[in-house]
């Protein structure tokens, strides 16, 4: 009996934050579907409404939202991509070339102690870095940002990745004749696949969200990305909220569908780490 109430406690309580995680998702999505008298009906209809696709047209019709989605796709899945190809081979050097006396602890604590700073402290900084370089108001601009602020992350958790993966692994292809490069190539990165999705997903979520940066570095649509725009319909006199929720429900669907097509590597890697024996 006391286990049945147990699994039973436990699946009430699973359900309930499935629940409550999900509603603010299911409100979005019905916002979006909605006409503006039922947007704004009371009490809130959660289910009985006529569907309408009229705010996804004018997101993505008459507005500049299909503009945006590129933007944010270009610049996230770019950063991603750079800053594992820069990261990965860091945190090797630091986790297993010799270093004299502890540098690579201290090189891999100054490395993430660049994520210690506020993102608006280098607001200004960066902005008159990018006006003199000419790369103001481009995607270029925030993906040179983008990189900077991931990288520091993906080095830390790429050297707890591959510190659970056996030294005596690379280290007998170096015996057979293989340099450091071919080690990290052929040993290194496919046992460390949980790792790299995990880190991937993680940066990717960042930059695709990010909306201070992009503020500031942006100035017209053909540079904006999705947070910019779906922030700019919040106007003086108005709040197009059917358009927000509808330029929403597209902004999940890019993030989800690399979630699900790593999920079986991202489970591994957010696990990898957490048991020694």
């Amino acid at each position: 009996m006391k286990r049945t109430v147990t699994k039973w406690g436990s699946y009430i309580i699973a359900g309930s934050g499935l629940l409550i995680s999900l509603a603010p998702l299911y409100w979005l999505l019905t916002i979006s579907l909605k006409t503006e008298i039922d947007q704004f009906a009371s009490p809130p209809l959660w289910f009985h409404f006529t569907p309408t696709f009229v705010h996804f047209q004018e997101a993505f019709g008459v507005n500049e939202f299909g503009k945006y989605l590129f933007n944010s796709c270009l610049v996230a899945t770019s950063s991603t991509l750079i800053a594992l190809v820069l990261g990965i081979p860091a945190a090797y050097s630091l986790t297993r070339l010799k270093w004299p006396k502890n540098q690579a602890e201290k090189i891999g604590f100054w490395i993430l102690s660049n994520r210690f700073l506020p993102p608006i402290i280098t607001i200004v900084p960066l902005f008159l870095m990018m006006r003199n370089l000419g790369l103001l108001d481009s995607p270029v601009a925030l993906i040179i940002v983008y990189v900077g602020f991931n990288l520091p992350f993906v080095i830390w958790m790429m050297q707890t990745f591959i510190r659970e993966i056996p030294p005596e692994l690379d280290e007998a292809a170096r015996v057979d004749g293989d340099s450091y490069f071919g080690a990290l190539i052929r040993i290194i990165l496919p046992l460390a696949s949980p790792g790299i999705a995990a880190t991937a997903i993680f940066c990717l979520i960042i930059a695709w969200n990010e909306f201070l940066l992009a503020l500031v570095l942006t100035q017209t649509e053909s540079s904006m990305t999705l947070p910019i725009g779906i922030a700019s319909q919040v106007t003086q006199y108005e709040i197009r909220w059917g358009i927000m929720s509808a330029a929403g429900v597209v902004a999940t669907v890019p993030v989800l569908i690399f979630s699900l097509f790593v999920q079986k590597y991202l489970v591994r890697g957010l696990s990898m780490g957490a048991v020694k024996g």
